[in-house]
């Protein structure tokens, strides 16, 4: 893959290339890849921050407010593991004062869309900085084959973004970053970190006050992304795959099975919005609620979102283990 994506920057700074030594014969481009830009426009020379694909953004987004002009690399629901860049991405980057990445391993595209974007005033921020990663050595517990899936985190699982209390040393990177690219503003960065970060202290505490009474906390998932939520309230995820699939494999659908009766387990989780009839089915012939747990990768841009998504995570699971 990673073969794919060297091959796929180079022709994106090809291309990038050729359009901008076409700019003086041709009206500016306008922007058709996934570059999201906000509404207003950047006439007052604010710092422009990319954010790599959404909980990054709605973290920066947050910190930033309207000091910046924080725009989102990836559309909503992009799958960020297997993305290959494009020479919008390429164009965006160039273009940019700060990127924002979450970090351990997660953007594998980025390093050679940075590269080619041949920005050398490009200052890059990595959301995930100092957070110890969980390896195989977590909490987690994987069943089944899984030879078919060739996507690995060398880096450690990736998902930190997922526990309340790694979120909020993600926004403190953020801001300390934002501070640095954009001083002037200091103030106005530390007054919104501090507004989001008691917010997200809050919502530690409902999480830890939520869970506390069950003794029943493991739950199966269709996508390794909750090691790090499972490993703050004392959860166990059994994940069957990796990372979420079209079509569950016969391996994993009996791996399923076999988790379910050896866990006990009364709810499979898989992601919210997929219509997978066949995890329906197996649901129904084990007995067992199908109920959606919400990595967040997909869903609004509003920075509260991340707030009501994993609030609604949160009812979720308290649901399961009664």
């Amino acid at each position: 893959m990673r073969r794919k994506s060297t091959i796929a920057c180079a022709t994106s700074l090809l291309i990038f290339g050729l359009l901008t030594s076409c700019t003086q014969s041709a009206p500016p481009p306008q922007t058709t890849g996934d570059v999201q830009s906000s509404p207003a426009a950047n006439s007052e020379k604010k710092l422009r921050v990319v954010a790599t694909f959404l909980p990054v953004y709605l973290f920066t987004k947050a910190v930033a407010g309207d000091a910046a002009q924080v725009d989102i690399l990836l559309k909503p629901g992009t799958e960020v593991h297997e993305y290959q860049s494009t020479p919008a991405d390429v164009k965006a980057l160039s273009e940019t004062d700060v990127v924002v990445k979450n970090g351990l391993g997660m953007e594998e595209f980025l390093d050679d869309t940075i590269k080619s974007a041949q920005n050398t005033k490009l200052k890059v921020i990595d959301a995930s900085k100092g957070i110890t990663p969980i390896g195989e050595t977590s909490q987690v517990v994987k069943t089944g084959q899984e030879a078919g899936h060739d996507h690995d985190h060398s880096d450690g699982n990736p998902h930190v973004w997922l526990d309340p209390v790694l979120a909020k040393q993600q926004v403190t990177t953020i801001r300390d970053g934002l501070i640095a690219a954009d001083p002037k503003n200091k103030s106005k960065y530390e007054a919104n970190a501090a507004a989001y970060l008691q917010q997200l202290a809050a919502l530690n505490t409902e999480f830890e006050q939520t869970l506390k009474p069950f003794q029943d906390r493991t739950f199966i998932t269709f996508h390794d992304a909750f090691p790090y939520l499972a490993k703050r309230y004392d959860l166990k995820q059994v994940a069957v795959v990796e990372i979420p699939e079209d079509q569950l494999s016969p391996a994993d659908v009996q791996a399923t099975v076999d988790a379910v009766k050896q866990f006990q387990a009364k709810a499979l989780f898989s992601e919210p919005g997929v219509d997978n009839k066949l995890l329906n089915s197996l649901s129904n012939d084990l007995k067992v609620t199908l109920r959606p747990l919400d990595s967040l990768e997909a869903g609004e841009t509003d920075p509260q979102y991340y707030l009501t998504a994993m609030r609604s995570n949160l009812q979720t699971l308290t649901q399961a283990f009664k």
